[in-house]
């Protein structure tokens, strides 16, 4: 039985919800001063954090530089700008810790880079997308996401390349050394 291929449109929404759904647990720990709720904040942050940068560099190495040959490059462009806040953002949030008050501030400013990112991917280069691209590029380009997403690093490198070919060749090279790194800490993982 064949399995039906998403398109990238529905992969990346997918993730949107996912993120969300993490950010709305993490909203409601913001401030909760238990040894408990610092722990899971941790948790959730480092799960938050792998799932936006392997999000990010799949939409960067596979879908931006088809958005700015055939939709716009100027969308693209503006993609790219937020995706380089909220990286910065999330490199001054891992040397933090859950109870220390810049944690907080980090983390709401994540929150809100992340969720304007998402209302303009969303109406604005999503439905440009899906007038102009065939529903099997669409399907191609989720393919392409979901192997990039398998190999992508997993923490935040803001001096990193994101443009080819700088990306494809260190990309994968950073996301092996950082899931190791995971690997071996537990990162991302409810313990």
């Amino acid at each position: 039985m064949a399995v039906e291929q998403r398109n990238v449109i529905d992969i990346l929404t997918h993730d949107h919800r996912e993120v969300e759904r993490m950010f709305t647990e993490l909203e409601t720990l913001i401030g909760v001063d238990s040894d408990e709720a610092r722990s899971r904040s941790k948790d959730l942050t480092e799960q938050v954090t792998i799932e936006l940068v392997r999000h990010t560099v799949a939409e960067e190495a596979d879908v931006y530089p088809e958005v700015k040959k055939k939709v716009s490059d100027t969308e693209a462009e503006r993609a790219k700008h937020e995706h380089a806040e909220a990286e910065e953002t999330m490199k001054r949030l891992e040397s933090l810790r859950p109870g220390d008050p810049k944690f907080d501030a980090e983390l709401m400013t994540l929150m809100r880079e992340i969720r304007t990112h998402v209302v303009e991917e969303e109406q604005e280069m999503f439905p440009h997308m899906r007038s102009i691209f065939t529903e099997e590029e669409l399907v191609d380009l989720g393919r392409k996401v979901e192997t990039t997403k398998k190999i992508a690093p997993t923490r935040p490198h803001p001096g990193a390349p994101d443009e080819p070919p700088g990306d494809k060749l260190l990309g994968p090279a950073v996301g092996l050394f950082d899931r190791m790194r995971d690997a071996i800490s537990h990162r991302g993982t409810q313990r």
